[in-house]
């Protein structure tokens, strides 16, 4: 740009908004960052964040947020926390590991504004797209290009400077090329909730909500009703689908027991039942809840792997298309079978939502193959990317 007036850049700076880059404008995020940025677009490892700064719609600078460094001396020891600690927390950090002007759009100031305001709306965007907060913010710069002006601008702090190794798949290393660390608490007592050996109750991620649209929510409604019906056909008030829309909707909502999904559904209001398409009293011409013992006998009775299918099938449905599924076996943590072993579960899910679509339980590890295409088999996966473990790189599939 050309030369402006202070003034002209003051108000070009205060009109200046940083926002999350929407899925269809990924690909010229990345296009503009392998264009113009000297390391290239970053690799779409762990979990991301892409924020784009715009004036008057027009992109003007670009920044990504993925997951910290998985050890950084310098770092560890600001923090000041134990290993063990360091595994459980390290999820609570975010790394910038890109920040780039766009050419022709240069102002006094602009880099730490930018960064300003990316880091006022990084824990909210964070928890909306992974489901927990943030803690810390850091990113490394290299000395030999930049003197990291705009981070301590932005009031970040320079705690020094790596040892100069990079991870490479399972081993370390040595370039020779250490970058100045530089971290920014997102919190006042970050330092001290990441290293406390008993975590503050104030910070622990609360239940994860979510709420639905209208077309989501009949989406929804279509879809359960290829559930069949459980309960004798005499004295039926309430339609079945209703019964688990409503269940579903409020353990969507944080309700975790029975009586917490009734209270839910007697808070509904009118429009919310007619949607649900709940019983209509013609004495009082108004939509009737389902009651907590109604509640409570839908759920035990219900086909649950049906339900189940059905889920998994409709989380499926309003996903992004590219968004890869993984599958992984896990042990439940507590469970165990009659003989003692513990309980075992293979499952399907998304890699950005970490909504699982599908789970069986398989009799032990070594069995996992012969499950998967079980447990793939009602998931619509045309032109899906699924990952897996290396076990299951069989011919015989």
């Amino acid at each position: 740009m050309n030369a402006c007036h202070p003034l002209d850049i003051s108000s070009l700076l205060k009109a200046i908004r940083v926002r999350p880059v929407e899925h269809h404008e990924q690909a010229r995020w990345y296009e503009l960052l392998a264009q113009h940025h000297y390391l290239g677009a970053p690799a779409k490892v762990g979990k991301t964040l892409l924020h784009v700064a715009t004036l008057n719609e027009q992109w003007v600078a670009l920044l990504g947020w993925s997951s910290p460094a998985l050890k950084c001396a310098a770092r560890d020891q600001w923090i000041g926390w134990l290993p063990v600690l360091q595994w459980q927390r390290l999820h609570f950090i975010a790394n910038n590991n890109r920040f780039l002007i766009l050419p022709d759009f240069h102002l006094p100031n602009l880099a730490s504004r930018v960064l300003g305001l990316s880091l006022q709306r990084l824990g909210d965007d964070w928890q909306q797209l992974h489901g927990h907060p943030l803690l810390l913010a850091e990113t490394f710069v290299d000395p030999a290009r930049f003197n990291g002006t705009c981070y301590r601008a932005a009031g970040w702090q320079a705690l020094g400077q790596t040892k100069g190794f990079s991870k490479n798949a399972t081993r370390y290393w040595h370039h020779g090329q250490p970058k100045i660390v530089f971290i920014k608490p997102l919190r006042s007592q970050a330092r001290q909730w990441l290293s406390d050996l008993v975590p503050d109750p104030s910070w622990r991620c609360p239940v994860t909500t979510l709420t639905l649209s209208i077309p989501h929510t009949e989406s929804l409604r279509q879809h359960l009703t290829t559930i069949p019906e459980c309960r004798k056909r005499m004295g039926l008030r309430h339609p079945l689908q209703s019964v688990l829309l409503i269940a579903i909707c409020a353990i969507l909502g944080g309700s975790r027991s029975y009586l917490a999904i009734s209270q839910w559904a007697k808070r509904s209001s009118q429009a919310m039942r007619r949607r649900f398409r709940c019983r209509l009293n013609d004495a009082t011409n108004r939509f009737e809840a389902p009651s907590e013992p109604t509640i409570r006998r839908v759920l035990r009775e219900v086909d649950a792997q049906a339900v189940d299918d059905v889920l998994g099938q409709w989380l499926l449905s309003l996903s992004d298309p590219d968004d890869p599924i993984a599958i992984d076996g896990k042990a439940l943590r507590g469970a165990k079978q009659e003989n003692g072993k513990p309980v075992h579960l293979l499952s399907a899910f998304l890699h950005r939502q970490g909504s699982t679509l599908a789970q069986i339980p398989i009799a032990d590890k070594s069995n996992e193959i012969t499950a998967v295409r079980p447990l793939l088999t009602n998931l619509a996966l045309a032109g899906r990317l699924i990952t897996a473990d290396a076990i299951h790189a069989q011919k015989n599939y």
